[in-house]
């Protein structure tokens, strides 16, 4: 049973569900957080947690479930050494994607930091909000 759940955004052009499938059970680092908020809950993640996987820019829709797979390390991408990275991989794409816009729709959501704090890229997901996502997903 995973400790916490998460959402991690990304930009499908930069890094998609598709190849972080295709990175397999090694996963990829993710990394590029610069957000400090962002870098925090990284930071607070564990072996074992899920996170959605959200679609950004494009599409705006969570499409699948990564799982972290190595806690907090230094972000490679970060010259002067102050950000972390987790490694995931990929557990499964949603039957059916769940848009931004359904999300707000539904009420018993409007509290996730995804509709109040739009810019933030590695958000903590409760564990209601979690099961009404899956459900949402068709999962």
């Amino acid at each position: 049973m995973p400790k916490s759940y998460w959402l991690m955004k990304s930009e499908p052009d930069v890094w998609s569900i598709d190849q972080q499938k295709k990175a397999g059970s090694k996963g990829a680092p993710w990394d590029g957080v610069r957000n400090y908020q962002a870098a925090k809950n990284l930071k607070n993640m564990r072996v074992g947690d899920l996170c959605f996987f959200y679609h950004s820019n494009i599409g705006k829709e969570i499409v699948g479930i990564v799982e972290v797979i190595k806690e907090a390390f230094p972000d490679v991408t970060d010259k002067k050494n102050k950000f972390v990275a987790v490694q995931v991989k990929f557990k499964k794409k949603l039957k059916k994607s769940v848009s931004l816009e359904d999300i707000k729709n539904n009420n018993d959501l409007s509290h996730l930091s995804l509709i109040k704090q739009s810019r933030l890229s590695v958000m903590p997901i409760d564990s209601k909000s979690w099961k009404i996502l899956n459900k949402m997903g068709s999962i």
